[in-house]
């Protein structure tokens, strides 16, 4: 078996730029990858810092940084339902130091808004898709319902019942809340917040329920403030295997989903998304971060890009469906 062995170059200078500037150009992204990284890599977050994607990307973070070899900035970019995160990203160079954090808002603003600055789809490359998190009908622990069927029978029978808590019109849990409320005929009053407001009124019992990810619930929900009706997934979630799933509970068809995962500026160079791509897989995928996203009802991906793509078209696929179901457009 031939070995080759690579030794330093002896090239002249313009005759080693001249082959690089040849190869990049058959090539698209090698050049750029030789000394990749060489500076401090950027994430854009769409939400808030302490919020469940930026406590995410900051433990993922804290654990890329030594296999790029770079610092890892965390730049937080909340508001417009993370409008202004992805607008910074699409305008962003493409040259893999700036990266965004993607969640749902990626494939429902398509279907919600008539004119967006931006097209996902053209704008954007996946990178890998980092965890996926189950959703859940979350009550205060003094409403008088033990199921998800007996909750929205309650709703519709007493009005005092029905105020349920979201992050404001268009976000996850609004979609989920008005697609629940179409399947199981109630009538829901949809108390919209833009700050950690929903949880204080939950656990003040202004509002009776909220339809949120477990990751920003579960101490809630171990203290017994908060008691879980139903969950998404095919199958219970480990951390509370006595919680029956939203098909179990008589929704079949019923999944909505929280997920982050990491996209580009389209033209960043492939060689570039495939290595951070790998990178992110790696960490994952690592014993230590699948347990921890385990212990807050989350499962730890760590996808390829290919895998991350096809989940967003799926994605897209579903929440246009509820988004022309509910009848829901933003300007």
């Amino acid at each position: 078996m031939t070995r080759f062995v690579q030794r330093p170059s002896r090239l002249p200078a313009a005759l080693a730029a001249a082959l690089t500037a040849v190869l990049a150009a058959v090539v698209p992204g090698a050049a750029p990858a030789q000394d990749y990284p060489s500076k401090p890599i950027r994430f854009i977050v769409p939400t808030p810092p302490g919020s469940g994607p930026d406590a995410d990307m900051r433990h993922i973070g804290a654990r890329l940084a030594p296999l790029l070899g770079q610092p890892v900035l965390i730049d937080n970019r909340p508001g417009a339902a993370t409008r202004i995160a992805i607008e910074a990203a699409v305008k962003a160079p493409a040259d893999g130091y700036t990266f965004l954090v993607g969640t749902p808002s990626l494939t429902t603003a398509p279907s919600l808004y008539a004119k967006l600055p931006f097209d996902t789809r053209r704008d954007l490359v996946p990178v890998s898709l980092l965890s996926t998190t189950a959703y859940a009908l979350v009550v205060n622990a003094q409403v008088p319902a033990q199921t998800a069927a007996a909750y929205a029978a309650l709703a519709k029978a007493n009005p005092a019942y029905a105020n349920v808590a979201t992050f404001g019109i268009g976000t996850i849990p609004h979609l989920a809340g008005a697609w629940f409320s179409s399947l199981a005929g109630s009538d829901f009053k949809f108390i919209h917040y833009n700050t950690t407001a929903p949880f204080n009124d939950l656990l003040a019992g202004q509002t009776q329920a909220m339809f949120e990810a477990l990751l920003p619930s579960i101490g809630n929900i171990r203290a017994g403030k908060l008691r879980v009706l139903a969950i998404s997934g095919r199958q219970r979630h480990a951390i509370m295997p006595e919680v029956p799933t939203f098909a179990e509970a008589g929704y079949a068809g019923y999944d909505p989903l929280v997920w982050i995962g990491v996209l580009a500026p389209a033209g960043t160079p492939p060689a570039i998304v495939n290595r951070v791509s790998a990178a992110l897989a790696q960490v994952a995928k690592s014993a230590e971060v699948v347990a921890y996203r385990r212990d807050v009802g989350s499962d730890s991906i760590g996808s390829t890009p290919e895998e991350y793509g096809a989940f967003l078209e799926a994605e897209r696929a579903k929440w246009g469906a509820v988004i022309q179901r509910i009848g829901l457009k933003l300007d």
